[in-house]
């Protein structure tokens, strides 16, 4: 990808808008009051995304991706969010890259 002056600035807009959208939401729940049952749906926000991002594809999958995904299960029930992430990511690419 050539990086002339279009591009960069689509780049910069896309930071621009993402970094809005995020600074936004924090300034936003400084008007409301936030119940316990809303901060259990915004807790469990990062692990529905991540659901919703990674099922399709595991539907399309081979071996590899499913045994990942099971190793992800597996490390989500002992594990950390962050370590959980990493570690599935990291056996996804191991084990495409021994299976295929």
């Amino acid at each position: 990808m050539k990086l002339d002056a279009a591009n960069l600035a689509a780049i910069i807009a896309m930071a621009l808008a993402t970094y809005a959208t995020r600074v936004s939401g924090l300034w936003l729940l400084r008007f409301v009051r936030v119940t316990p049952r809303m901060q259990a749906a915004l807790d469990a926000l990062p692990v529905a995304i991540l659901t919703a991002v990674i099922a399709p594809a595991l539907m399309k999958g081979g071996t590899a991706d499913i045994l990942a995904a099971g190793v992800t299960l597996l490390a989500a029930s002992r594990l950390p969010l962050l370590a959980t992430v990493i570690l599935g990511v990291s056996s996804a690419v191991l084990l495409r890259h021994l299976i295929g």
